[in-house]
């Protein structure tokens, strides 16, 4: 996802902006710019590549000179990553910056080519700004309203006006936007980390607000004009959290505060050994005892939370789950009835995909619950029930922490559903739920690992295509493994359901391919150690990573770990950890970029 910075005040703007820009490098970029306002002039300088190219092209052509500016990073997805193509965009009098998707920039650009602009660039954020710049007529704010009205599609937006000196308007759809709050100075961003080096208060922007920035103040207007009060926010967290603390990467320090990230989000739910949602997270009492079934709905890394979820849930409340990619979602014409409950989760609360998928729901009056690690982000606001989980900021692109604190949350939904459907007594929920506790104090045990995978990685740092399987629980953990390898190794990774192999995908196990099997589901040892088998008599190389307890054929394994004997259903709170290591030093060996792996933005915002 993109990144803006905007900042009015008395500092020179390009030092801040390059810094406000660093603070979000890790939303994944290819190109950035800014551009500042000086006695009527815009100074736009950008470029392709990374925050250090545009500080080189700064030193050789001079810096842009103001107090008044906005910056830019860019996720192609319009036009490839090319100077020109670069933000911000404009005119002689209006330059722009833009998160999001402009669905309707065709024809806007036939529109505004018959009216005699041309264009450069291959954006849709060129259109965008050539029309703000088509209904400017002195007046900033009629031109905005103008504009939006055209506009379909997502988009954060920070403006700068040549004749309007210190000014900068911003506006959102469907694109996260914040206003810094600062002593003698202001700011927009598009998250947190951009500013909390100048100020922990904010206002949240919300759907086609429109705000005016200056040095000395901020209004923010509907779009028909009228003042809006917002309450001033405060960041729950500093800038020395989104530093490395010492580890080489934030990757590596975020997979190892898990343990406190589960902590965190686990214990405060907890009372007298049984879920308490109804105290900490304001849930009211028996909310769960109507809903007969539950669509699970989310992306990527969250999706696969979900699937250990669904597994939890019809195993101990015997609701059904469907679990589904937000992506396809809306596109199924899903079935709702009055017992439903939509459950979204989502690291950012940004993700579109799941964000239009949580409006449909409740468009279709069906209840809606999400579960989410960033307070007052627009699905933590629009869902009719949150609950947050408490990971802190997640800086590396590859979620991590995140998706511990989303499993064990939906293990402590699945006891709770449990009690209020019957199919759990109080005894075997506070069984389980001490259970969970367990397994949350043992994670800092399993970090101990860490040693051992990396020398272990060596192996595989050649590997060009490798496999995972698994059953059960294991199944979808292997599915997240993967996930994690291809996305910062560049390796080309499966996941498998282990007794699927036979049916297709065995072809293309030969001679020497790693196969990564996960054996931690005591009911399904036979079938999984059967499976290993199969791989291992076609010459797979085999990693089987299994817990205490249970007994495995020594000539299967070419590398073995062994992990603590967790019970099976809490089994992945704790085994993830060993895939992310793996994952991650293979990546550190090949020498990829970890933490802002090529082509990826942490948070998705455009469908």
């Amino acid at each position: 996802m993109c990144g803006i910075v905007g900042y009015s005040g008395e500092k020179s703007a390009c030092d801040i902006l390059i810094n406000g820009l660093s603070g979000l490098e890790y939303r994944g970029y290819d190109s950035a710019g800014v551009s500042v306002l000086n006695q009527g002039n815009l100074q736009v300088c950008k470029t392709k590549g990374r925050l250090s190219n545009l500080t080189k092209l700064m030193e050789q052509v001079g810096t842009p000179d103001g107090s008044c500016g906005i910056g830019h990073t860019r996720w192609a997805t319009h036009g490839e990553p090319s100077d020109i193509n670069s933000h911000p965009h404009g005119t002689d009098r209006i330059s722009l910056v833009h998160n999001g998707i402009i669905e309707n920039y065709l024809s806007l650009k036939a529109f505004l080519t018959d009216k005699g602009y041309t264009f450069t660039s291959q954006t849709d954020t060129e259109v965008a700004v050539k029309l703000l710049d088509y209904h400017y007529n002195g007046d900033p704010f009629a031109a905005l309203v103008e504009t939006l009205k055209q506009l379909e599609g997502a988009y954060a937006f920070g403006i700068l006006f040549a004749d309007h000196p210190g000014t900068i308007y911003a506006v959102r759809k469907d694109s996260p936007l914040i206003i810094g709050l600062g002593e003698g100075e202001n700011f927009i961003a598009s998250d947190v980390p951009a500013i909390l080096q100048y100020t922990r208060q904010y206002h949240l922007l919300d759907e086609l607000e429109i705000a005016c920035v200056t040095q000395e103040k901020v209004e923010i207007r509907d779009m028909d004009g009228n003042l809006i009060e917002k309450p001033r926010l405060t960041a729950t967290w500093d800038i020395a959290q989104a530093q490395k603390d010492g580890y080489p990467h934030f990757m590596l320090k975020e997979i190892f505060e898990q343990p406190k990230a589960l902590r965190d989000t686990i214990h405060p739910r907890i009372r007298n050994s049984l879920p308490d949602f109804a105290s900490f997270d304001s849930l009211p009492n028996g909310y769960f005892a109507k809903y007969k079934r539950i669509h699970m709905v989310a992306c990527g890394t969250a999706m696969y939370s979900g699937m250990v979820g669904k597994s939890l849930i019809e195993q101990w409340a015997r609701i059904p789950v469907e679990v589904d990619m937000a992506s396809e979602f809306r596109y199924r014409n899903p079935i709702f009835h009055d017992t439903d409950l939509m459950l979204v989760i989502s690291q950012s609360g940004e993700t579109a995909d799941t964000l239009a998928a949580l409006r449909l729901a409740k468009a279709s009056g069906v209840d809606t619950l999400a579960v989410v690690n960033v307070a007052g982000s627009s699905i933590a606001r629009e869902a009719d029930r949150v609950i947050h989980t408490f990971a802190g900021p997640e800086i590396a692109v590859a979620s991590t922490k995140a998706f511990s604190v989303q499993i064990a949350t939906l293990a402590l939904i699945a006891i709770e559903l449990g009690r209020a459907s019957g199919s759990l007594t109080e005894t075997s929920a506070k069984e389980l739920t001490e259970q969970l506790l367990a397994a949350i104090g043992q994670t800092q045990q399993i970090l101990a690992y860490n040693e051992e995978l990396t020398d272990m990685a060596e192996h595989y740092k050649d590997t060009s295509s490798l496999f995972y399987i698994g059953r059960g629980l294991d199944y979808a953990l292997s599915m997240e493994g993967s996930l994690k390898l291809k996305e910062i190794s560049y390796i080309h990774s499966e996941a498998y359901a282990a007794g699927e192999l036979k049916h297709g995908t065995i072809s293309l196990i030969t001679p020497g391919v790693p196969v990564v099997a996960l054996v931690t589901q005591s009911s399904l040892l036979p079938k999984i150690v059967s499976n290993i088998k199969e791989v291992k008599s076609r010459g797979a190389y085999t990693l089987i990573i299994t817990k205490e307890g249970l007994e495995i054929d020594a000539d299967i394994a070419d590398k073995t770990i062994v992990l603590p004997n967790i019970p099976d259903s809490m089994m992945p709170v704790a085994a993830v950890i060993v895939l992310q290591l793996f994952a991650y030093h293979i990546a550190v060996i090949r020498g990829c970029d970890v933490d802002k792996p090529r082509n990826l933005a942490k948070s998705v915002t455009v469908e």
